[in-house]
C-alpha cells in the first residue's frame, strides 16, 4: 500500500467517524428540541385542573368549540329594562304660572298631564337608634312585681341590630370585600364607624347563629341524589389548609352548598363530616383519592377536566389516542344535550351510548408507545382504573357530565383571598370556619331562588343570643 492510499484510508476512516458523531448530534439536536417544544408548553387552567390564576397575563383558551350563532343576546332571550314605579314616593308637578307668549296668568286654566319622567334617588343612609325601655309594676291583685321582658335578641345594653350583622356578612362574605373596605363603607356609606375587631365578631357570631341551618345543608345534601364535591388550598396562618365544598344538582338544578375548612386534605377530612359517605348518591368529582374513596351509589369523574388534560397531552405528545379521546368526551356531552333537551337519559341498550361505550372500550384497550408517549400512558392507565366512572351520566339524567358547580362554590375561595380578606393577604389569619359557614348558607339562599337580604335577618333574628 502506498503512501497515498495510507493516507486516503486514515482520511475515509475519519470521515466515517465524523459521519457518526454528526448523526448523532443531529439525533441529539431534534430530541433537545422537541424537550424545548414541550417546556414551551405550560400548564394552565385551559389544560390542566389548575386555576385560572396560574395563567398570570396569559389569555385563557375555552374548552367550548366555536358556535354558529352570532354574538349578543339570542333570540327567546328575556332582556329587562329600567321600568317606571306605579307608586312614585314623591310626585313634582310641573304647572307653569305664566303664559310664555302673551305673557297671561294661567292659575285658573285646566292642565292636562302631557308626560311624566322619574328619576330614581338614594336618600342619605343614616344609622337607626331603638330604645327599649323596661317598666315594672305591682299586681294590686296579688302584690307580685311585673316585670317586663326585652325582646330575645336584645342582650346588652347597647348592640348591633341584625340588619348590620346582615350587611356585614353580605359585604365580607357574599362580595368579598375586605375588612378595612367593609369598615369604609359602613363609615361612609352608613354613617356607622365599626372597628375590624368588631367586624370580625359580628361575623362569628353570625355564623353561630346560622349553624343550625348550616347542619341542615349537610342533612340535605347527604340525603340528595347526585352530589359534586371539589376542593382547594388556602394558607391559614402561613400553614397550608384545605378548603372543600360540596354542591348538591338534583333533577339540574343546584340545591345546596356545603363548605368546610380542614387543615388534612386525605380521606378522614371527608369521614369527618360525612362518615357514612353518600350511600344513595351519585358522587360527582375530580379523580382526588380521597373522593373516589368515598363510599356512594354511582361516581362521575368530570370529563371537562379530562378535556384539560388532553389538550396539554395533545399539546405535548401529538398522540391519536388522545385526539381520539378527546373526541369521544365531547361526543359525551353532545349527548347530555339531547338529554336534556328531550328530558330522558339513556337505557342500556340504547344504540348511541352502546356506541360511546365500544369507543371507550377499545381506546382503553389499545396498545401504547410508553416509550414515545408516557404521559399519556399514564392517562390512559388512570383510565382504566376509573373506567365505571366515565360515562354514568348517560344514563341518569340529572348527572352532569362535568363538575362545574362545586367548581363555581370553590372558586370563591380564591376571589376573598385574592382581595385581602382577613388581615393578611393572601391567606385567612382567623375565621375561615366561620366564612365557610356563613357562605354556605349565603349560595345556598341564591340557589334555592330566595331573596338573599331578606332572608339571611329571618335567619338572624329567629336564632337567639
Amino acid at each position: 500500500m502506498t503512501d497515498k492510499d495510507d493516507y486516503i484510508t486514515k482520511l475515509e476512516a475519519i470521515i466515517a467517524q465524523q459521519s457518526e458523531q454528526i448523526a448523532f448530534l443531529e439525533h441529539k439536536i431534534v430530541s433537545l428540541l422537541e424537550e424545548i417544544a414541550k417546556l414551551k408548553i405550560r400548564k394552565g387552567s385551559h389544560n390542566s385542573s389548575l386555576p385560572p390564576s396560574s395563567d398570570i397575563a396569559k389569555k385563557t383558551k375555552s374548552l367550548r368549540t366555536k358556535s354558529h350563532r352570532k354574538s349578543g343576546g339570542q333570540a327567546g332571550h328575556k332582556g329587562s329594562t329600567l321600568k317606571m314605579s306605579s307608586t312614585p314616593d314623591e310626585i313634582v308637578e310641573l304647572k307653569n304660572s305664566f303664559c310664555s307668549a302673551c305673557g297671561a296668568d294661567l292659575a285658573q286654566e285646566s292642565f292636562v298631564l302631557q308626560a311624566k319622567r322619574q328619576v330614581i334617588d338614594i336618600p342619605p343612609i343614616i344609622p337607626v337608634y331603638k330604645e327599649y325601655q323596661q317598666f315594672s309594676c305591682t299586681c294590686s291583685g296579688c302584690n307580685h312585681r311585673q316585670l317586663a321582658d326585652f325582646p330575645h335578641t336584645v342582650t346588652a345594653p347597647i348592640q348591633y341590630g341584625s340588619s348590620v350583622a346582615t350587611l356585614v356578612s353580605y359585604f365580607s362574605v357574599y362580595q368579598s370585600l375586605p375588612y378595612n373596605r367593609v369598615q369604609k363603607m359602613f363609615k361612609q356609606v352608613f354613617s356607622l364607624p365599626l372597628s375590624e375587631d368588631t367586624i370580625e365578631n359580628i361575623l362569628d357570631k353570625v355564623a353561630l347563629k346560622f349553624q343550625a341551618v348550616y347542619e341542615q345543608i349537610k342533612t340535605d345534601i347527604s340525603q340528595s341524589a347526585v352530589v359534586g364535591a371539589d376542593e382547594t388550598g388556602v394558607k391559614v396562618s402561613g400553614k397550608k389548609w384545605w378548603i372543600g365544598a360540596a354542591a348538591v344538582a338534583a333533577w339540574q338544578t343546584v340545591l345546596s352548598t356545603f363548605i368546610v375548612a380542614a387543615d388534612n386534605r386525605g380521606f378522614k377530612t371527608v369521614e369527618a363530616f360525612f362518615a357514612q359517605g353518600f350511600p344513595n348518591s351519585t358522587l360527582l368529582s375530580d379523580r382526588w383519592t380521597a373522593q373516589l374513596k368515598t363510599f356512594s351509589k354511582n361516581k362521575q369523574i368530570c370529563l371537562a377536566h379530562l378535556l384539560r388534560e388532553l389538550n396539554y397531552l395533545i399539546a405535548v405528545e401529538k398522540s391519536e389516542f388522545a385526539t381520539a379521546f378527546k373526541t369521544l368526551i365531547g361526543s359525551v356531552f353532545d349527548l347530555k344535550k339531547e338529554q336534556n333537551s328531550s328530558q330522558k337519559a339513556c337505557e342500556k341498550d340504547d344504540t348511541r351510548a352502546l356506541l360511546i361505550e365500544k369507543q371507550l372500550t377499545d381506546l382503553l384497550a389499545e396498545v401504547l408507545d410508553e416509550k414515545k408517549c408516557p404521559k399519556i400512558a399514564v392517562f390512559q392507565s388512570a383510565m382504566i382504573k376509573c373506567r365505571e366512572y366515565l360515562l354514568t351520566c348517560l344514563y341518569h339524567l340529572e348527572v352532569a357530565p362535568d363538575n362545574n358547580a362545586s367548581q363555581r362554590a370553590i372558586r370563591i375561595i380564591k376571589v376573598k383571598l385574592g382581595g385581602t380578606p382577613q388581615k393578611v393577604s393572601g391567606q385567612f389569619k382567623t375565621g375561615q370556619q366561620t366564612f365557610c359557614v356563613i357562605r354556605s348558607v349565603i349560595d345556598t339562599l341564591i340557589k334555592r331562588k330566595v331573596e338573599l337580604i331578606q332572608n339571611i335577618q329571618v335567619i338572624l333574628n329567629l336564632q337567639p343570643e
